[in-house]
């Protein structure tokens, strides 16, 4: 029988043609910008790791210039440590969860403030690995202006998961490392830093951007619920399977105060939430988002009853949980429980909403209509009235 390669010699195999491309690339945009690499288009690296080269090249880096990791002050570090206490706790327990998953691979995980500086590390250090000790510190500067490309300042600049292999660092004496990371967004939608798994002279592992990504949404949700809110929406799109207990990568977040002021927002619920216009000044309601009244939200979380459908303006439809915080359950009416929980209140938000339409226009049911987008008809038959005859 011919001989055939292992799993192992085929990935021993690749990896070489990697490094080989690789070199092959940097010859192309580092040594000599314009050659035919770059010129065919068959570099095989990332478009986002040459752009990170030119900016490199542009603030007068070289690949050959040496890279310092100067000390840190404890003071230094205990100020870092302070000013980030909100993102450090946030991610303490993602982090945790984290290394089971990257257990025995060399691996450890860095978490930088939206500058790039390192604010909290966690996972096993080699203390005779210098390489490792250099970087893995509270206040350790990775920005890209410091350190060139690397998956810290790559995530920071693109604002996207990203993963890079030795030689695609920018810099020679970098070339050892290995790293994935992800931008963390904050409550508001700004970036407020980033998460990287980094390993020395270890195998690659592309697929440390998929785990690195899901660890960032986490944050990103642990975030959200630090703010003091009173009313917590889980959104997802109808189908959905939305389960009590903590809310998926995929699920929207929305958290609301006493009035129905947002609060703050991950990243999925900013996707799926179209922000309207604004005064300038003015602070987003539940009423700029859903189109039924803010007292009905309120009322269903009183209730925790289980997920319904709740009507944007646009037309669309979401699937929302909403919970209050410390809330004690309340049992269903009685009369009650000859059918879905679910399915009476989304009839109920139907009628309210067109109800709350008629009354805004005064009466005006054909003004009403076509705000709503439906038909003159369909506002009567929902309110039980008798469609009135033009005239009339």
């Amino acid at each position: 029988m011919p001989a055939t390669d292992t799993p192992p010699d085929r990935a021993a195999h690749h990896s070489r043609d990697r490094q080989t491309l690789i070199r092959q690339a940097r010859q192309a945009w580092l040594d000599g910008p314009g050659g035919p690499l770059q010129n065919l288009g068959l570099t095989p690296i990332e478009p986002w790791i040459t752009r990170s080269w030119q900016r490199c090249l542009a603030d007068g880096l070289r690949p050959h210039h040496r890279v310092e990791f100067g000390p840190v002050s404890a003071a230094t570090q205990r100020q870092l440590v302070e000013g980030n206490r909100e993102l450090i706790d946030a991610a303490r327990p993602v982090l945790a969860q984290l290394s089971r998953a990257i257990a025995g691979t060399r691996y450890f995980s860095l978490l930088t403030n939206a500058q790039g500086v390192v604010v909290d590390v966690h996972g096993p250090i080699d203390p005779t690995q210098a390489a490792a000790t250099t970087i893995a510190r509270v206040g350790v500067d990775l920005s890209e202006r410091q350190v060139g490309t690397t998956a810290i300042g790559a995530a920071l600049t693109e604002l996207q998961p990203v993963w890079l292999h030795q030689g695609e660092h920018f810099f020679d004496q970098n070339a050892v490392y290995s790293c994935a990371g992800a931008p963390l967004i904050g409550p508001e939608g700004d970036c407020v830093g980033m998460l990287d798994l980094t390993g020395v002279e270890v195998p690659e592992r592309p697929e440390l951007r998929h785990l690195v990504t899901r660890a960032a949404r986490h944050i990103e949700n642990a975030l959200v619920l630090q703010s003091p809110w009173h009313l917590l929406l889980r959104l997802n799109w109808p189908g959905a399977h939305m389960p009590e207990g903590p809310a998926s990568d995929t699920e929207g977040l929305l958290c609301l105060d006493a009035e129905g002021t947002v609060l703050a927002c991950n990243p999925v619920g900013r996707q799926m939430l179209p922000r309207p216009l604004l005064r300038p000044g003015s602070r987003l309601q539940a009423d700029d988002l859903f189109a039924l009244p803010w007292g009905m939200l309120v009322d269903h979380a009183r209730r925790e009853a289980p997920a319904l459908d709740v009507p944007l303006w646009s037309g669309l439809r979401l699937q929302a949980l909403a919970r209050l915080r410390g809330a004690t359950p309340q049992t269903v009416p009685a009369g009650r429980h000859d059918e879905p929980r679910a399915a009476r209140p989304l009839r109920e938000l139907e009628t309210a909403l067109i109800r709350q339409a008629v009354e805004q226009a005064r009466g005006n049911v054909a003004e009403a209509a076509q705000r709503l987008g439906i038909s003159r008809a369909t506002v009567y038959r929902k309110l039980g009235q008798k469609a009135r005859t033009p005239g009339h």
